[in-house]
C-alpha cells in the first residue's frame, strides 16, 4: 500500500479524528439498529487509539430516509464494545463540540453527531474544495491526526472522507488497512481457480466488474444469477417474458449491449443460469431456461443451477461473491442463497463476500463465521475491484507523500 496505517504514526496523548462507517440498518417500527457489524468492524482500531483522544465522525442513513437518524444509539453500542469511555455528542462544529473535543482526556471517545446532517457532506467535490468547508475548516484545529477507517465509503468524494487528509497527517485504520490487504490479494490471485458469483440486482457496477476481472485475469470464471443473471441470459439471446420488465425499467440498452458484447467475447467464462425459480400455483416452481419467456417473475436460481454453480466454488481456490442469487428473505425463494452460501463454508478455498444483502443472508443462515472475509463495504469492493480509483485512498496517498 502507498498509504500510512497507525503503524507510521504516534498516537499518545493525541487528539484524533476518526472517521468511522457506523452506517447500519434501521427497523422502521421502531427505529433501532438491527445489525451492528459495521459498528464492530471498528473495533480494533478504537482499541488501538486507547493513548489518544478519539473523536469520531460518522453518518447514519441519507436526508429523507427512514433510517436518517442521529448517533445516539450507535455510540451506545460502540461504549459496550470497547475498552475506553465513549459519549455520544448531538453536535458537531457547534460550540458545545468543541469544547466537549478540548475537554477530552487520554482513553476517552467522543461520538460526533451524523455527519450528513451537514448539508456541505452529501455533496460529492474534489479533494480541493472539500478542504474548504466549515467541517473541515471547524474540526483541524481542533485535532492533530486524521484516521480514515470507513472503507465502506471509500469511494465517496466528501469533506469527511478526503477534505482531512489535505490538510493535517492522515492514515488508514485497521478496517481499511485489512479491507486493502484482503482485496489486493484477490487482484494478486494466487489461489487458483478465482472465482466472482455475482447476483442481487446492482448491475451498473457489476457489469465493469465484470470485464476487469476476465480483461486482466484476474478471474477465472464469472457465475452470475439474480437479475445480474437475468441480464446476461438476454445477452445469449433469451426472452425472459415477465422479468424482462424490470430491466427495461431499470436498465438502458447500453447495459444490454454491454452484456451482449461480455457474452460475446467471454462466454464461455461467463456461467447463466440454466434454470429457474418463479412463484406460481401458489408457490414455488421451476422450469428450464428452454422453458422461456415466462408469465411469471423470475424469483431464483433453479436445483440444476444451482449444483452447477456449488461445484465450481467448491472446487476453486478463491471466491468472491457479491449480491445473493434469489429473494433469500422469502422461504419459498430462499434455497439459492442459501446453497451458495453454504457451498462456500463447505470450500478449501478463501471466500470474500461483501455487500449488504449477502451479508444479511449469511447472518440470517448464521454461517458469517465459516466465511474467510466479510467485507463492510459492497459497493466500495466491487469498485476497489474493478479497478477503479477510490477517492478516499488517493486522499490518503496524497496525505502519506506529503508526511514522507
Amino acid at each position: 500500500m502507498k498509504i500510512q496505517t497507525l503503524d507510521d504514526v504516534e498516537t499518545e496523548e493525541k487528539t484524533v479524528l476518526m472517521r468511522a462507517d457506523f452506517n447500519s440498518p434501521i427497523d422502521p417500527a421502531t427505529g433501532e439498529i438491527t445489525d451492528s457489524t459495521r459498528i464492530r468492524g471498528h473495533v480494533e482500531t478504537v482499541n488501538d487509539l486507547a493513548d489518544a483522544k478519539l473523536v469520531i465522525l460518522a453518518h447514519q442513513g441519507r436526508p429523507g430516509d427512514s433510517d436518517f437518524v442521529t448517533l445516539e444509539q450507535h455510540a451506545e453500542i460502540l461504549n459496550g464494545l470497547v475498552r475506553q469511555a465513549v459519549e455520544y455528542m448531538p453536535d458537531i462544529l457547534g460550540p458545545a463540540a468543541k469544547a466537549a473535543i478540548r475537554d477530552l482526556s487520554e482513553g476517552e471517545v467522543l461520538v460526533l453527531e451524523n455527519v450528513r446532517f451537514l448539508s456541505e457532506e452529501v455533496l460529492n467535490r474534489p479533494p480541493e474544495v472539500q478542504k474548504e468547508t466549515m467541517l473541515v475548516k471547524s474540526l483541524t484545529p481542533l485535532c492533530d491526526l486524521f484516521v480514515n477507517d470507513a472503507f465502506a465509503a471509500v469511494h465517496r468524494s466528501q469533506p469527511s472522507i478526503v477534505g482531512f487528509p489535505m490538510v493535517m497527517p492522515s492514515v488508514a485504520g485497521r478496517l481499511m488497512q485489512k479491507e486493502i490487504e484482503v482485496l489486493e490479494n484477490v487482484l494478486e490471485g494466487d489461489r487458483r481457480p478465482q472465482i466472482f458469483v455475482l447476483g442481487g440486482a446492482k448491475f451498473n457496477g457489476a457489469l465493469g466488474l465484470i470485464k476487469h476481472v476476465l480483461e486482466h485475469g484476474i478471474a477465472d470464471k464469472v457465475l452470475v444469477s439474480g437479475v445480474i443473471g437475468n441480464l446476461f441470459l438476454i445477452g445469449r439471446g433469451y426472452e425472459l417474458g415477465k422479468s424482462c420488465e424490470f430491466i427495461e425499467q431499470n436498465a438502458s440498452h447500453k447495459l444490454i449491449d454491454e452484456a451482449k458484447a461480455l457474452i460475446a467475447e467471454y462466454g464461455n467464462r461467463i456461467e447463466t443460469p440454466v434454470d429457474f425459480a418463479v412463484g406460481a400455483d401458489g408457490g414455488r416452481v421451476e422450469h428450464t431456461v428452454n422453458d422461456l419467456p415466462d408469465e411469471h417473475q423470475i424469483f431464483d436460481i433453479g436445483e440444476g443451477t444451482i449444483a452447477i454453480q456449488s461445484r465450481e466454488i467448491r472446487n476453486a481456490g478463491t471466491i468472491v461473491a457479491n449480491g445473493p442469487p434469489g429473494r433469500f428473505e422469502d422461504p419459498e425463494f430462499e434455497l439459492g442463497t442459501k446453497s451458495l452460501l453454504s457451498a462456500m463454508v463447505g470450500t478449501r478455498g478463501h471466500t470474500v463476500i461483501g455487500g449488504g444483502h449477502v451479508i444479511a443472508a449469511a447472518a440470517k443462515y448464521h454461517i458469517a463465521d465459516g466465511i474467510y472475509y466479510v467485507s463492510t463495504g459492497g459497493g466500495a469492493m466491487m469498485e476497489f475491484l474493478s479497478g477503479k480509483e477510490l477517492p478516499a485512498l488517493t486522499a490518503l496517498k496524497m496525505a502519506a507523500e506529503r508526511q514522507r
